[in-house]
């Protein structure tokens, strides 16, 4: 929910672009097709043609970009001999070529109770929905395959890697509809220890689902990684590039200083009193676990 002092060019922003902070719609998702050039996830390898695939592998094969000639050994297809450096030195030696092959983009994006809250302009949730349609959008302009795994305590919903703009808008319809049935209110509440479980199966899940080479996001505030999640996230970052984007918000890292025990926060029409010398401090210490947890990935 936005803070009642909000500085009023918050609120103008919303207005312009028809957004409630806490509610997502499927335009503003498109929106950020705009601001690909925000986002740089260019591997460091050299990128290729589109027909073979577009990113040079790792791994030695049977490609088509000469890597290096070594000696022949038993088993090696004597197509590739390299006769040139065999009559130099004499002895028999073989190209070797490195693969080209596609690079997957998968967002892990968290929507779990945690994520629900903000104290200006937009809800944690809310906001790394809009990154992960940032990237998704980013991975069609550079022809990447995009898929991904939305978190919530509904389940775990799964889209998996395709290259089509159709991919893209079915990743970004999937995170409007899990995020607006969310709700504000909780009903039943959810103890560290059964977050942190659906948190754990989830990262299990990816690492089974993530392909090799794949660049993987994850976008959480990671206030429920425990030592069993990061052990299944260190075995992802063995056959893939993991970039971790750690969402928080202002009031997570200074509590306000305020005079009266408690504070007002507003979504518009409904006002809830926060109290600033318990419920604040909570939020502060919960975020600063998930920093840490962040700078452990």
């Amino acid at each position: 929910m936005a803070s009642v002092d909000v500085n009023s060019h918050y609120l103008d922003w919303l207005k312009q672009n028809e957004l409630s902070g806490w509610q997502l719609s499927f335009a503003e998702l498109v929106m950020y097709q705009k601001y690909t050039h925000l986002l740089n996830n260019k591997p460091g390898s050299k990128v290729k043609h589109h027909m073979s695939g577009q990113y040079m592998a790792k791994t030695k094969g049977r490609g088509m970009e000469f890597d290096e000639a070594r000696h022949y050994q038993p088993g090696d297809d004597v197509r590739t001999i390299d006769w040139r450096v065999t009559a130099r030195t004499g002895k028999t030696h073989t190209k070797i070529f490195r693969e080209e092959k596609d690079r997957p983009i998968f967002v892990f994006c968290d929507l779990l109770p945690s994520m629900r809250f903000g104290s200006q302009l937009l809800f944690k949730s809310v906001q790394a929905c809009h990154l992960s349609a940032l990237v998704a959008w980013k991975a069609m302009q550079n022809g990447d395959k995009i898929g991904g795994l939305v978190l919530s305590e509904n389940g775990l919903l799964e889209s998996k890697p395709k290259s089509r703009q159709q991919a893209v808008l079915k990743w970004l319809d999937g995170l409007q509809k899990t995020h607006n049935l969310l709700p504000l209110d909780h009903k039943h509440a959810f103890d560290q220890t059964e977050l942190e479980t659906k948190f754990t199966e989830a990262c299990a899940h990816l690492r089974r689902v993530a392909h090799t080479g794949s660049l993987v996001y994850l976008i959480s505030d990671f206030q429920h990684v425990n030592d069993t999640a990061l052990q299944h996230l260190f075995q992802l970052q063995k056959h893939c590039e993991v970039v971790a984007c750690w969402v928080n918000d202002p009031i997570e890292h200074s509590l306000p200083k305020l005079a009266a025990g408690s504070i007002s926060v507003t979504d518009g029409q409904l006002v809830k009193q926060i109290d600033s010398d318990s419920q604040l401090e909570q939020y502060q210490n919960l975020a600063k676990v998930g920093l840490t947890n962040k700078n452990r990935i």
